[in-house]
């Protein structure tokens, strides 16, 4: 296994899964039981296709997992929307910044991998 705190979108995408947990048990404590499991499951989503990624079997498998990663991102993005322009939920706001580093990383990954 490759030391993953040396690749950027590996840490920051098993980062985002962490906070992404603690936000939908906080959701769940809100019986926000819906959005929690939608948000879980994109939230973490990312990190596993970057992970998966990792052990691609060709340069289109690796583009095409970082694809799924990126589409799971911006799933995660619309659900973050949803929580924040809900009256009764808590702000992700941190999570939202966190999230678009992401999705800047995965498209600077995704155009580099395809012009190489």
């Amino acid at each position: 296994m490759k030391k993953d705190n040396e690749n950027l979108i590996v840490k920051l995408s098993l980062e985002f899964a962490i906070d992404i947990i603690q936000y939908a048990e906080k959701l769940e404590s809100l019986k926000k039981y819906i959005i929690a499991k939608q948000i879980l499951k994109s939230g973490t989503s990312i990190g596993a296709n970057v992970r998966e990624a990792q052990n691609a079997e060709s340069k289109a498998d690796f583009i095409h997992k970082m694809k799924i990663a990126a589409k799971e991102a911006d799933e995660t993005d619309y659900w973050l929307i949803l929580c924040k322009l809900s009256p009764m939920y808590p702000d992700p706001e941190d999570l939202a910044e966190k999230l678009n580093s992401i999705i800047n990383v995965l498209s600077k990954i995704i155009i580099t991998s395809k012009s190489s």
